[in-house]
């Protein structure tokens, strides 16, 4: 079997997630003002908490390095397939694609990590709330969001370097609008099976337990909220509760979809209609079903604007 296309010189090619016919153009209007409303929408969360000492709390320090994490996660994929669109050259060199596929490793899992860490925070605030400060401070959050950074990274250069030193055959053509590593392992030329059950323990790791930590961290801060009897206290309660797991529901299950199956069970098609739920559509929605169900931040933009 040839195996010289395993090169680093050669260029790997998107398909991308327009097929190039009469509704192209409207998608890309669409996909392109997506990006600017998620910009837009993250820097202005950012912005506020920054400026804002009332949301100078343990919860809103996480709730912008979510916001720092879409706006890095969407500015991985769309620039590119913008480009690509516009200029019709579908082309991304091998050295690009091992970068985009390990920021964006970094930058899901970090997500998958962090979302964990403000359902802690809500269960601490709630259940436990004479020992938030001492179990929520900014110290041990500071050390958190570092780990989290720390540990994804490592992660992410491990499945990378692995990766990209197989033989990749054939023409190169990646059926994806970005390098992401199920989409890339169709064109190995060898057997990777054995690989797949690390990308599928990686998955459980960080998206599948996660999950499970979220859903029962917040049945037990219904729980004791409704053990209160405060009707205020319930209706914030379940207002905080429904906001982050609207928000953690809509990435762990489609990213699960794409990282616990085999890529023999893959459709590009559908592949690609998910990929756009977790680094496209969540980015954009963060920050306004953080902040539009909120008080403090909604009292914080109208004390900036005057």
């Amino acid at each position: 079997m040839e195996t010289g296309n395993h090169s680093c010189g050669t260029d790997f090619t998107l398909v991308g997630l327009f097929q190039y016919g009469k509704m192209d153009t409207f998608l890309f209007t669409v996909i392109a003002i997506l990006f600017a409303v998620a910009l837009i929408g993250n820097i202005t969360l950012v912005h506020l908490i920054r400026l804002d000492k009332r949301l100078h709390t343990p919860m809103y320090f996480l709730l912008s390095q979510l916001s720092i994490i879409d706006m890095m996660y969407i500015s991985t994929t769309v620039p590119k397939m913008a480009a690509n669109f516009l200029s019709d050259t579908r082309a991304i060199s091998f050295v690009g694609c091992a970068i985009q596929a390990f920021v964006f490793l970094i930058l899901s899992a970090s997500e998958a990590l962090l979302l964990v860490f403000m359902s802690y925070d809500r269960y601490i605030a709630i259940c436990r709330p004479l020992h938030y400060p001492v179990l929520m401070s900014r110290k041990i959050c500071c050390s958190v969001v570092t780990g989290v950074w720390s540990s994804c990274s490592i992660t992410a250069l491990m499945h990378i370097l692995y990766v990209f030193q197989l033989p990749f055959c054939g023409s190169r053509v990646v059926n994806h609008f970005f390098c992401e590593i199920p989409s890339l392992l169709p064109l190995v030329c060898e057997d990777t099976s054995q690989y797949e059950l690390t990308v599928f323990m990686s998955g459980y790791v960080f998206l599948l337990l996660p999950f499970l930590a979220i859903l029962a961290s917040y049945a037990r801060v219904l729980v004791v909220v409704f053990q209160m009897g405060s009707g205020q206290g319930q209706s914030r309660a379940v207002s905080t509760c429904s906001s982050h797991l609207t928000v953690a529901s809509l990435f762990y299950v489609t990213a699960l979809s794409t990282y616990i199956q085999p890529h023999s069970l893959h459709s590009p098609g559908r592949d690609k209609v998910v990929a756009v739920l977790y680094s496209i559509v969540t980015p954009v929605l963060n920050p306004f079903i953080y902040s539009l169900r909120n008080k403090e931040v909604m009292g914080a933009l109208r004390r900036q604007m005057g």
